[in-house]
């Protein structure tokens, strides 16, 4: 590979990790292929694009994008591919399920929601993160609870006294 062609590399990763929104980094070297093929179908039908390169040209353009992503230089050894996703969770989902009939891919690293996970050990980590979406929904869900509790007071309130005023009125007859 020429220099030319490296630099094209460089520049079409460096352009996807600016894009992506989270990229996770595996190691899937050895798997036979059956199960590469099973992980190539599973990253098409949940729209994550897996891209093998070189640990060299990975490096050059992690240095290059926009973000501090220096703690990912020393996992980049061995075989080394990454898993660019719109959804953080993911391909973190799918190493999971891929690995309940083998040992590989090894998760490498991730750069998830701003935050970056070193080591396979963080795989269920990964899998438990929330969306920002999801996250935002739970504090307005939180936040709408008490209003709820006051509005259905204030509603039932009339029913209530109503009936206190009934019950003081036929205690008072008697």
């Amino acid at each position: 590979m020429n220099r030319a062609e490296k630099t094209i590399i460089i520049d079409s990763l460096t352009e996807q990790i600016n894009n992506a929104a989270h990229f996770y980094i595996t190691d899937i070297e050895s798997l036979n292929a059956a199960r590469t093929t099973s992980l190539r179908r599973s990253c098409y039908e949940n729209n994550v694009e897996l891209v093998m390169a070189k640990n060299t040209l990975v490096k050059k353009a992690l240095e290059q994008a926009n973000g501090d992503f220096e703690q990912l230089y020393t996992i980049l050894k061995g075989n080394t591919t990454i898993m660019f996703s719109e959804n953080a969770t993911q391909p973190a989902k799918m190493i999971k399920e891929l690995r309940k009939t083998g040992d590989k891919p090894i998760l490498k690293g991730a750069f998830v929601q701003d935050g970056i996970y070193i080591g396979d050990n963080q795989i269920d980590t990964l899998v438990s993160i929330k969306s920002k979406e999801e996250v935002i929904g739970d504090i307005i869900n939180i936040l709408q609870s008490p209003i709820k509790n006051v509005l259905g007071a204030l509603q039932s309130a009339p029913n209530t006294i109503g009936g206190l005023v009934k019950t003081l009125q036929e205690r008072a007859e008697k």
